[in-house]
């Protein structure tokens, strides 16, 4: 029997398949911090001017994702995710031959930053959640999200590599000519989905609607809303480390290297971080997982602040908050799906990635504020801290439906 006849070996390599093309996409897009000294000192541009243009990119990379999930929700995946590749590629090809801080705001923070956004969560995860019966939604959703944390763990070293024997442009190059690898992967996403089945809705799907009647009700939900603020957080506190992490590492005296490796374990941990989100959002209510996983945050960065400064700490540091790093998309997802159904899925979880991307905007910009006028991230820790456990609390009101063990295999 070919594979493609083999209803579970097609859901496999469906999974896997959005989950290499998130690997390409978020790998390039989690290491941008890399860069942020070498384009400084080439340029002499400042510190402030480049977080700006990567705060924007954090901006720009979730404003972009209701407008690719309605794009792909109309006319299939395909479109979206290939346009998101060229776009990708042209903004880090074209990053190099900028020299202003304008220039850097329209190469990474609008083209890399809406090309990887085309290609992320909410169009993968909806194009998977609408192609899989419903059993099979929370397990995908950690693979694929797994894929971008496997696609940060390998892209930290390898650009820090290509920079150290290259330069930062011929870096940039590089991972221009990478991302254009993932174009098959796109064009092999662009079926539609097949008509619903007993088998591939939810147990109790809501009320078909359009999207535009599915729009305002979620906006009226306050379960929605309240998802909205604990991502925001989540949004604040990635930007703040993928951009600012190297910054931190050298404040600290120690070589560049343990940032890239800090940012790989990070991708590493959150592997394992994402394949058990997606295993507990099928056995457990995901307002509970997500309140966890926030206010675990909280715990650790206290515990950095306390910890002496050395290369173990920051691999420690890195690994634990690795674990949950990402993991948040899972059960994020899970809740949209269950409160509105999967048929606006990518629209939906697109606009609370918009959510999490103005808290990125935050936490990038302010980083870099931090830095210039106070010599050191302090105050960015603090309320990372602050952010973390009030985005525990916001989660736990969340109207939420008990999970239904699946009495018979599919």
């Amino acid at each position: 029997m070919r594979w493609r006849d083999d209803p579970e070996m097609r859901h496999w390599g469906l999974i896997l398949l959005a989950a290499g093309l998130l690997a390409i996409t978020m790998g390039g897009r989690q290491t941008l911090g890399l860069f942020m000294s070498p384009i400084n000192t080439s340029t002499g541009l400042g510190i402030t001017t480049i977080s700006f243009a990567m705060a924007v990119a954090q901006f720009v990379w979730g404003a972009i994702q209701p407008v690719a999930g309605a794009v792909a929700d109309r006319w299939g995946p395909g479109r979206a995710l290939a346009a998101g590749v060229i776009l990708m590629a042209l903004g880090a090809a074209l990053t190099p031959m900028m020299d202003s801080g304008l220039g850097l705001v329209f190469s990474i923070g609008f083209l890399l930053a809406a090309g990887s956004g085309a290609g992320s969560f909410s169009v993968l995860i909806g194009a998977a959640a609408q192609r899989l019966p419903a059993h099979r939604r929370g397990i995908a959703a950690g693979v694929i999200n797994a894929g971008g944390s496997f696609g940060q763990f390998v892209f930290a070293p390898l650009l820090q590599k290509l920079i150290s024997l290259f330069g930062w442009v011929g870096a940039m190059y590089s991972l221009a000519l990478i991302t254009l690898a993932a174009l098959p992967m796109a064009r092999a996403l662009r079926a539609r989905p097949a008509p619903a089945s007993a088998s591939t809705t939810a147990e109790a799907p809501p009320a078909e609607r359009g999207m535009r009647d599915t729009l305002r009700a979620a906006f009226a939900d306050r379960s929605y809303l309240l998802l909205h603020a604990g991502f925001f957080t989540c949004g604040f506190h990635i930007a703040f480390l993928v951009t600012h992490l190297p910054g931190e590492v050298s404040l600290c005296g120690l070589p560049v290297e343990v940032a890239s490796w800090s940012l790989a374990i990070i991708g590493l941990a959150n592997i394992a971080g994402s394949l058990y989100a997606g295993w507990c959002v099928q056995r457990y209510r995901s307002k509970y997982v997500l309140a966890w996983m926030y206010g675990s945050r909280a715990v650790l960065v206290a515990l950095y602040l306390m910890a002496p400064k050395t290369a173990m700490t920051f691999y420690i540091f890195a690994a634990g908050l690795g674990f949950t790093w990402l993991a948040t998309v899972p059960p994020t997802a899970g809740v949209v799906g269950k409160l509105f159904g999967t048929r606006y899925l990518a629209t939906l979880f697109g606009l609370t990635l918009l959510s999490h991307q103005v808290g990125g905007f935050l936490g990038a910009w302010l980083g870099g504020i931090a830095i210039v006028q106070t010599g050191d991230y302090q105050w960015m820790w603090y309320a990372d801290i602050a952010l973390a456990a009030l985005a525990a609390v916001a989660n736990l009101p969340i109207r939420e439906a008990p999970v239904t063990p699946r009495l018979q295999p599919a």
